[in-house]
């Protein structure tokens, strides 16, 4: 009968597991010998007045301050400034009556505004001088109030 063979490799990962039970062993050993201190001050844990967590209760005679909460914003704050809308005038680099929209290019920055066939008071075509107004859309800005530069 052939005798099971066991190659160097098999007998040194045989070496290690048993090295790894016996310090594992020796582990358990230790946490067992060692002194228990599970006392119900040591499991305890604060909260200080930031949030941590520590290990020493409150001070109780600290003067805490009194926080009104009228002061506390939980949203946008409403100024109650009115938005100053300002004419501006630019030229109509595109606009096209059939799909009800084009562009106008601000002459004061350079930008090309959205313009809707809805929001003309006149009628207007490329390259045409107007005076609008703008308002924030969900895209950008948007010309409102477009009446022909005469």
């Amino acid at each position: 009968m052939a005798r099971p063979q066991e190659s160097f490799s098999k007998k040194d990962l045989e070496k290690r597991k048993l090295q790894k039970r016996k310090e594992k062993e020796q582990r358990k050993e230790e946490r067992k010998a060692a002194p228990k201190d599970t006392s119900w001050e040591n499991m305890v844990a604060y909260v200080d007045e930031n949030g941590n967590l520590t290990n020493k209760p409150p001070d109780v005679t600290a003067k805490k301050s009194v926080i009104n909460t009228a002061d506390i914003v939980t949203g946008s704050r409403n100024t109650g400034e009115t938005v100053h809308v300002k004419t501006r005038q630019g030229k109509v680099m595109f606009f096209n009556y059939a799909k009800g929209f084009g562009f106008i290019k601000d002459n004061e920055t350079g930008r090309n505004v959205f313009v809707s066939s809805n929001v003309l008071l006149n009628t207007i075509k490329d390259n045409d001088m107007v005076t609008f107004e703008t308002e924030q859309g969900p895209k950008g800005l948007n010309a409102i109030k477009v009446r022909l530069l005469k």
